[in-house]
């Protein structure tokens, strides 16, 4: 009786565990969904502190005033995204002008589609053309949303707007940020705590450096890809597909749709739709397999199952914010759990260690075409 008594209690105890655990987990869920207009300009902050962090190091050790350093490149990083703002904006003008005939296009098209299926499946081509138009106009027609739009985005302009601010603070009191961390760790683990934030610091820069490279190489590649295949506005197509990549294994296929829907719809041809999904395969082979483990590095280490557990987890809390953030902090939280020495088996799990001989790789690829060419021979 006795012992029955304790393993009833030992599974009370267990299942009360189990609930508190599930319990904080939607709470922490709820709380990052309730605050993320608070939270996100934050961490993108901290993000781009990161990646300013080198040259103000470098103004610094110039003997450059702290203060002044963090100004100078913090005007210096506006005005270079304000010239890529005005230069995208110059590329994709073209293309927004002639919305008007592009959505008389994509009527026409689908019109003429969806009266061929009604005749073939026996339904009523007229509704079906109705609704075809309905549903074409809604996407087109932004008139009555304008007012909805400015007062969803007035939060997210306050916050872009506090994003510089951010960044002064996180470049200004970094110093006094590790000696808090120090400090916390105590003696004992002070070289690991110094050897977490240099990992830290040099996989942030690199991976936001990397991305910002990529993304750019895609825009030409993207770009020169469409005009071969025929697409007639390839260059802001290719822009604003290459563009849907600082968003990580999804972004090359949720860019590729806009060329796609452009070809499929406004041009109606069935053929340069399936040529602009050819492209964007290769493209998609090229920026994962050779562009991003070459310019971005192997340093992010994260495993791609968790890094697509983390989008779309990051997309339902934090939506296109979340879905940007969350690959370098995946990044930093495998760096953490590395360095303590009884998580070490989770960062195992979130790494990429242990797939290397099923991975495809510049060596293996070489490899391959070798053994071609002496087969050839």
């Amino acid at each position: 009786m006795a012992e029955e008594l304790k393993r009833s209690e030992k599974r009370f105890l267990w299942v009360q565990r189990i609930t508190f655990t599930l319990l904080l987990i939607i709470l922490f869920i709820f709380g990052l969904t309730q605050i993320r207009n608070f939270l996100a300009p934050i961490a993108f902050g901290f993000l781009l502190a990161y990646l300013l962090y080198p040259l103000a190091r470098k103004l610094e050790q110039k003997h450059v005033s702290r203060i002044l350093a963090n100004l100078i490149l913090i005007f210096g990083a506006l005005f270079m995204l304000a010239g890529i703002i005005i230069a995208v904006y110059a590329i994709i003008t073209p293309l927004a002008l002639d919305l008007p005939a592009l959505r008389e296009k994509a009527l026409e098209n689908l019109s003429a589609v969806a009266a061929r299926i009604g005749e073939y499946f026996g339904f009523n081509s007229d509704n079906i053309r109705q609704r075809v138009e309905e549903g074409i106009t809604s996407i087109f027609q932004a008139n009555g949303q304008i007012e909805a739009f400015f007062t969803a985005t007035t939060s997210t302009l306050v916050a872009i707007g506090l994003l510089p601010v951010y960044i002064f603070l996180f470049l200004y009191y970094r110093t006094k940020f590790m000696f808090f961390l120090l400090k916390i760790a105590g003696k004992q683990n002070k070289p690991r705590m110094i050897t977490i934030l240099r990992d830290l610091s040099t996989v942030m820069v690199q991976y936001l450096t990397g991305v910002i490279v990529v993304v750019f190489i895609l825009c030409f590649i993207n770009s020169a890809g469409l005009w071969i295949i025929g697409v007639s506005p390839a260059i802001p197509l290719g822009v604003i597909a290459a563009f849907f990549n600082f968003i990580p294994y999804f972004g090359t296929l949720l860019g590729g749709l806009v060329p796609f829907t452009y070809a499929f719809i406004i041009e109606g041809e069935l053929a340069l739709a399936f040529r602009v999904v050819i492209l964007f395969i290769i493209v998609q082979f090229t920026e994962n397999n050779i562009l991003t483990p070459n310019i971005v590095g192997g340093n992010v280490s994260v495993s791609p199952f968790f890094v697509i557990i983390g989008l779309v987890a990051a997309s339902m809390i934090w939506g296109i914010a979340g879905m940007l953030l969350v690959v370098p902090f995946l990044a930093a939280t495998r760096i953490i759990l590395y360095n303590i020495e009884f998580m070490k088996p989770y960062a195992y799990l979130l790494g990429e260690e242990g797939t290397e001989r099923h991975a495809i790789s510049k060596e293996k690829i070489k490899r391959f075409f070798k053994k071609k060419l002496k087969k050839a021979k």
